[in-house]
Parts: C-alpha cells; structure tokens; sequence
C-alpha cells in the first residue's frame, strides 16, 4: 500500500489520496524535477500480477501519452517500481462529469451539447490515431473548473478482460453498447454509442436503462429501445433527441460512422435547434426488438453468475450467418428479411427509372437537354433549385445572410450555385471558430452564378501572448495581465527560486499564446523548498569515505580537529551532528579524527612533612592532598604522632611532569603546604 511521502520514481511525492477505483488508486502527487502536481493512478494489486493486463494497459496509455488535446488528460509518463504499476497524469481541478450531473440534476440543452461536443472532440483525437476507449461514461470525463471537459482512463477497459472487470460491472454497463454487452467486438461506433446515452443522462438526469443486475441492463441495452427524450421531456429539441437516438442505435450500421459526422450535427443543433439531424434510413426504422441467440444469453447468465460485467471481447464473424426461424429467438429479425428483400428491388426499380429518365434527356425525348436561356423553362429550372431567401434570377443569386454559419455548410451551400469560396481568417470574440463572421460581398448582394464569395471566418478569440511577470510583485503582475486584457487569479503559493511574495511562474506560462480574455493563474513564490537530510553516521570513516558520505546526503564537510581516542588513528571519532538526525540540506557537519591512542607515563616525586605537633603527648590524623593539572587526590591519610615526624613520603604519583602542591591538615585544620617536583620514571 501507498502511504504519504512515499517517492515513486525518484520524483514524484505522494500527497494525499483522491480517489479510487475497481482497479486503482488515484494519488495527487508533486514532481520535485518539474515543480508540479499531477495525478498518479496506482494499479491494485491484483491487476499489477496479472502480465496480460499490465501489457495491454501500459500500451495503451503510452499510445495516448503520444496525443495533446485539450480534451484528453494528459499523460505524462507511465512508469513501474518494485511491482507496483503507474501512470502520471494532468492534474485535473474538478470534478467527474457524474457528480456534475448529480449536482445539477440535469443539465441545460446547450450545456450538455457543449460538453458533448468537447468529449467528441477528444475521442476524434484518439479514434484518428486508432484508439478507442471502450468505456465512455460520466465517471471518466472530468470537468475543469474553466468548463473544459477532458476524456480519461484510456486503455483500462480494453487491458481488461471478463476475469477482470467485477468491480467496474455495475457501473459501466449502464452505458455499454449492446454488442460490447454480447461480448462481440467493438471499434469507434461503441463509443459514439456510450456517448449517447451519456447525453441522454446529461440531458434527462436519467439512464436510459435500468434493471436490477448488470446483466438486466446489458439485456436491456440489446433488446430495449429507450424512451426518446422529446418524448420524456417536451422542452428538449427534436434534433437534439433524433441526434442521442442516433448514437443509440442497437444496430452499429445506423449509427454515426464516425465522431466527425456526430460533431458536424451537433454543430449545426446548436446554430439551427429547429433543424432536422439524426436522420436513420427508412429501411430500418421500423425493426422491432432486437432479439439475441441462446447462446448470447447463456453467456451474459453465466457472468451473472460469476460476479463479471461484459464478457470477454471477442471479432465479430466476417460472413453473414444462415437465419434461423423466429420461434427459435434468431438474432436476425424476420420483418428485417422482408424489408431487405423489397426494399432492393425498389432501390432496382428506382434506379432504372432514372437510367431510362436520363437516357431519353439525352435523346430529347423528354424535352431539350440545355433549356434555351431565353425560355420558360429555365426560370422554373432555377425556382426548384433555389433555396429559401435566395432570390434568383437568370444567370445570379442573392446572397443569403451566412453569419454564424459553420464554413463547411456555407461553402456547400453556394457550390450548388457553381460559386466558388476563398476563405480570410479573423479573430472573433463572438463568432466560435470556423464559423462565418460575414462574407464578401455582403448578404444581400447579387452574385453572378459561376462567380466567387470571400468568406471572412473566424479563427477564434485573437490569441495574445502571456507577458513573463515572473520575479514581479503580485500587485504589478495583475496590473501587467489586466493591461493585456486578461482576466487573473491567483494560486497557492509555491517553492521557488524567486523571492518570497514574487510571482514564481504563471499558468499558462509566459510566451504562449491564448485567447484573448483568458483566465491566467499566478502563483506567488514563498522562497526556495527548504529541505531536511539525514545525517549519516561517520564514525569510524576516512576522511574521504566522511566527505563522500556527506555530499551524498547532500551536505558539507566542516571544520577538522584531532584527538586521542581509542579509535583507529585518522578515523572519525566525533562527529558535531549525531547521526540519524535531521538538518537542512547543504549544512555543515564538524568532525574529529582520532590520533590513536595517547601513549601513558608514570610520574613520581616526593615530600618530607614537618612535624605539625608541638608536644610530645600530641597526636592526631593527618591528610595528605596533592593539587596538580588541576585534580586533586588524596595521597595518605593515617593518624600520627609526635614521634612520628619528619614524615617522608616516596613514590607520590602525579599525572605529569608539571609541579604539584602538597597540603597537609591536622584533624581537619591545614597546617602546612609543600611544592613537589615530579619526574618521569617510566614508559
């Protein structure tokens, strides 16, 4: 398990948990070689021993470590340390999608187009570079604080195989696509279809699905049509509805054929709400329910029983099965094979039709092939091929007012006319880019049919680029980014090489060019990380072996004295800072190293003491003290009498060759004090 303050990979510093998952954890962390936070997903362990999983996992996240979009979290490095597998990711200030939804209930039309355009977006990155998610849903899209909404956990569900999903089941198969639900293969039209039914929710704050087990929801997703949300609530527009029901579709041939088609109708919802998207062919719009094999149920019953969400992925058959008969619940619906049938030989009939109508043009059995210019015929030619507001006459057209207007459209649009476009880029604070701001001539004017139309398109807000604030006071780096128009907050203050209350460095950095009005975010510096370093145990080291230990642990060698002692000579005896201590990094460390041990002497001298009595009765104890080098001993202590003195003493031994002094006391009373000389005797 992960605690705090671990360091993976020699740089990246767990900081507390955030998150976690079926199959990981997820860590906000700080990279110390990049002064940043970012977010660490943690495999469990159980996925971390599985070799399979990890392979696929690992590949797939350096697959989309190689795609910058603003709308996929950013991979950083993915990375193993003693078994334990991770990837470092952006750091997201946020929240997921489905705790936005549960907050809000349900989102506004245009809101929840808006972020399904972004998540869009960014599976249009990752479908061109032939990644697909295979989990889309609420809890992997995560919503910045600035609105922007980023795709994650790319390469989870396809590392992971039936045996491993237990955990996720009831959590993804709300928003799985029915043949991911049968187990059978899945590319990029699954997840358009879990984009679906994630607008749904965005749009309804309800699943499409429900059921009581993850294998009555899969069951659901295959045989099941969903309630078509204008029909679920009459304030959302048709479109949008036709558009999600698109998404839907059980059959993935009917749905979008890729995310570019998807975001072309979402673009035009959001200019025309009142227009008619999501068109499905006629030829199937009246299928019934979907119906599923045996086996199909045989198997979703048995990951019922196994605890599993989808079953294991699986290609679907290259070549059409033999149908079976409806009583036997065939996959393939009976009303389908009628319709099949008729409808190609209508198609049959249709297209000869208009062989035969073409043909006989040519011949001028149905009139001239090219109508005289002068003649009835070709005004009625021109008001049939006219759009609404585009008043034509002759060889010219009146130019509608294409303001607001996605480019691709308007340039279709006037193609019809043999017209030709040329496109200008301008910069924008209103029109979204590649949309129309105006054209040329204006709308309005008559353009002669074959002609050209200059088409003033937006390139975005007008990009502005950062002005570097580092080393400036906060006050005059508000006043600097507000002077170039954008908006500034300010963030949590930083370890730096700047000083204390200086801007450290601005998000986005200095130099780059944004739009202009965006949100810049400055963080002020609080002085350089001070950071504290065991210190390691020198004792018994060289002076080498010292030096390296210390500029490993990142400090320095001190001042040098020498001593006695019993370690080995020129070996550390004394060290200023015990070991095992912490001190900041780059401090000195004092040592002491040993001469060896000091070589000992023996010191004699001798004394002969007075006799302190006065009488011949007299008598008493008499202490002898010697004073030298600044210790005192006792040198005898008896009791005497007169008879007793002079009182010579040999073979007082000093401590060394400096003078001593002897003092003498009677019953506790000094009586007499003698200079002693003391003379080396012995080795």
């Amino acid at each position: 398990m992960v605690s705090i303050g671990t360091i993976i990979g020699d740089r990246y510093e767990i900081l507390e948990k955030v998150g976690s998952g079926g199959m990981a954890d997820v860590f906000r962390a700080k990279c110390h070689r990049l002064n940043r936070y970012v977010a660490i997903k943690i495999l469990k362990q159980d996925y971390s021993e599985d070799t399979k999983f990890v392979t696929k996992f690992r590949g797939e996240a350096q697959a989309i470590a190689g795609i910058s979009h603003p709308n996929i979290v950013g991979i950083y490095d993915v990375g193993e340390e003693n078994g334990m597998y991770y990837i470092v990711m952006e750091l997201v200030d946020g929240i997921t999608l489905k705790k936005y939804i549960e907050e809000k209930g349900k989102l506004s039309v245009k809101e929840a187009v808006g972020i399904a355009l972004q998540i869009a977006n960014g599976l249009e990155a990752a479908h061109s570079n032939h990644i697909i998610h295979r989990d889309i849903k609420p809890q992997n899209i995560l919503i910045a604080r600035d609105g922007t909404a980023k795709v994650t956990d790319f390469g989870i569900a396809k590392a992971a195989s039936s045996n491993t999903i237990t955990a996720n089941a009831m959590g993804s198969v709300h928003y799985i696509s029915p043949e991911q639900a049968r187990g059978g293969y899945s590319d990029e039209k699954s997840d358009i279809y879990s984009l679906g039914v994630t607008m749904y929710e965005m749009l309804s704050g309800t699943l499409p699905f429900n059921g009581e087990s993850a294998v009555a929801i899969a069951l659901a997703h295959i045989q099941e049509e969903a309630v078509p949300l204008a029909a679920l609530d009459a304030t959302i527009p048709k479109g949008i509805s036709n558009i999600v029901n698109k998404c839907m579709q059980k059959k993935t041939e009917l749905r979008y054929s890729c995310v570019a088609d998807l975001i072309a109708d979402l673009k035009m919802f959001l200019q025309d709400p009142s227009g008619d998207y999501g068109v499905i062919g006629n030829l199937y719009k009246n299928d019934g329910t979907i119906f599923m094999s045996k086996d199909d149920v045989n198997t979703l019953r048995d990951a019922s029983r196994k605890g599993m969400g989808p079953v294991e992925q699986k290609p679907e058959p290259q070549e059409p099965e033999e149908p079976e008969e409806p009583e036997s619940n065939s996959d393939v619906d009976p009303k389908l094979e009628k319709a099949l049938v008729f409808g190609s030989i209508g198609v049959a009939i249709i297209i000869g039709l208009v062989i035969l109508y073409m043909v006989g043009r040519v011949l001028g059995f149905w009139g001239s092939a090219k109508p005289e210019s002068n003649s009835g015929s070709s005004s009625t030619t021109a008001s049939e091929t006219a759009k609404p507001g585009s008043d034509t006459s002759g060889d010219e057209i009146t130019l509608e007012d294409y303001a607001n207007k996605i480019k691709d459209y308007v340039e279709t649009d006037l193609s019809n006319y043999d017209i030709t476009c040329t496109v200008t880029e301008e910069a924008s604070d209103e029109i979204e880019k590649g949309y129309v701001i105006r054209t040329s001539p204006a709308a309005g004017s008559t353009v002669a049919k074959g002609g050209k139309v200059e088409l003033i398109v937006s390139s975005g807000v007008e990009q502005v680029s950062i002005p570097d604030t580092t080393g400036d006071t906060i006050t005059d780096a508000y006043q600097t980014l507000n002077d170039k128009g954008f908006k500034v907050k300010q963030g949590e203050d930083v370890y730096s090489s700047q000083a204390i209350g200086k801007v450290a460095y601005t998000k986005p950095a200095a130099g780059k060019k944004v739009d202009k009005g965006a949100t810049i975010t400055i963080y002020p510096s609080k002085g350089e990380e001070t950071k504290y370093v065991k210190v390691p145990n020198l004792l018994g080291m060289t002076r080498s072996q010292a030096k390296s230990a210390l500029e490993k642990a990142g400090l320095k060698y001190g001042s040098e004295t020498k001593s006695y002692s019993s370690t080995q000579k020129n070996r550390v005896c004394v060290q200023s800072v015990s070991s095992g201590n912490e001190v900041e990094e780059g401090s000195t460390v004092d040592v002491t190293l040993s001469l060896g041990p000091e070589k000992t002497y023996t010191y004699e001298g001798s004394v002969t003491i007075a006799n302190p009595f006065e009488y011949e009765t007299d008598s008493g104890i008499i202490k002898v003290i010697l004073k030298q080098d600044g210790n005192t001993t006792t040198v005898r202590e008896e009791q005497k009498t007169y008879y007793d003195f002079p009182w010579t003493l040999d073979g007082i031994k000093g401590s060394s060759a400096n003078q001593g002094e002897i003092t003498v006391y009677r019953d506790g009373q000094q009586v007499a004090t003698y200079n002693v000389t003391f003379k080396r005797v012995s080795d």
